[in-house]
């Protein structure tokens, strides 16, 4: 039996509703590029504490395998043995589902702007293409009970996600895809290098840290490396200590802007933000570990250093412009 007119209509007007609502949805993405491309940046930061707190209360096997959390189930399964671990395992993957709403957006954004560079347009698909790694390595690390060298690649790989978001936001506000000319002297550039190899240094060697000592993801052993966290934690400190001195004779060199009368207040802005953000880092470093590693400051130390990944990132973005020609005055090309 055929449906009756009146049936018929109804269901066209909700189809066209649905339409239309998903039209001014991407329509609102649209307008709001900037918006999106900031909210990717602090979901792909804020995941890193909820990741964190999986690994800081041990519970990594909250969800006792991957895609689903319990055989049968996206979703936990309650019964007497439950306990708060499932739920901190569950959330974290709650939050990848929202990274990856907002991942899926920051493409649809970026990617057909045809008046943008190819490559800023790739670089769109950089946060999806890494949630999906995540996705694999978090599951990987469920499957094989959380091998510790990747439980450190699932967080270092966090971190270049991050930079890869905040390289995404500054060359979005950019606006330009010319060819990178330098804003400070060679020197300073060259700094800026050291800098950012340092913060790479900086957080394999917190990961290893964290992974040789109490907090490192699995509550029955007291480390999952075979490594002193009290050597591993003072060798830490040391890289630290020489990216905080690279990152001083910065700002004593940008403190009076760029070469040949241009100007970098920029990178000076920038500089003295990270080491704001690299005191606080550090005196929580201190106290954590005078502390004895309470997991309230261990977890704020890891977001911490996204902070600080994100903070490094932004420093190297801004000795340099991609600005068109006759945009900036007296840039140096670089080589």
């Amino acid at each position: 039996m055929s449906a009756s007119p009146t049936s018929v209509v109804p269901e066209r007007g909700a189809a066209r509703g649905l339409r239309g609502r998903w039209t001014a949805l991407l329509a609102w993405l649209r307008e709001h590029a900037r918006s999106v491309l900031v909210a990717n940046l602090v979901l792909q930061i804020a995941i890193v504490g909820t990741g964190g707190a999986v690994r800081l209360t041990a519970s990594g096997l909250g969800c006792s395998t991957w895609p689903q959390c319990e055989p049968g189930s996206f979703v936990p399964v309650l019964h007497d043995a439950t306990t708060y671990h499932v739920f901190v395992e569950f959330g974290n993957r709650l939050m990848t589902f929202v990274l990856t709403l907002a991942a899926v957006a920051v493409a649809y954004v970026v990617w057909p702007d045809r008046t943008r560079s190819r490559s800023f347009r790739l670089l769109g698909w950089v946060p999806l293409a890494g949630v999906v790694a995540q996705a694999v390595v978090g599951g990987v690390l469920v499957l094989l009970e959380l091998p510790p060298i990747l439980v450190s690649m699932h967080f270092l790989l966090s971190m270049a996600l991050v930079s890869a978001s905040l390289v995404l936001l500054h060359r979005a506000d950019e606006g330009a895809d010319g060819a990178p000319t330098l804003l400070v002297d060679r020197t300073t550039r060259l700094l800026a290098h050291v800098a950012a190899g340092l913060m790479v240094v900086v957080l394999v060697l917190g990961t290893l840290t964290t992974g040789a000592g109490p907090h490192s993801g699995d509550d029955e052993v007291g480390y999952r490396l075979a490594a002193d966290p009290l050597v591993m934690a003072r060798v830490h400190a040391a890289a630290v200590w020489a990216f905080v001195a690279v990152l001083l004779v910065l700002l004593w060199r940008t403190r009076r802007g760029g070469p040949a009368g241009t100007e970098a207040p920029a990178v000076h802005r920038a500089a003295l933000v990270l080491l704001a953000l690299s005191v606080a880092q550090g005196a929580i470093g201190y106290v954590q570990t005078a502390t004895g590693l309470p997991i309230a400051l261990v977890n704020l130390h890891l977001v911490g250093a996204a902070l600080l990944a994100a903070g490094t990132t932004r420093v190297w973005l801004c000795t340099r412009t991609r600005a068109t020609a006759g945009a900036t005055t007296q840039v140096t090309p670089t080589s």
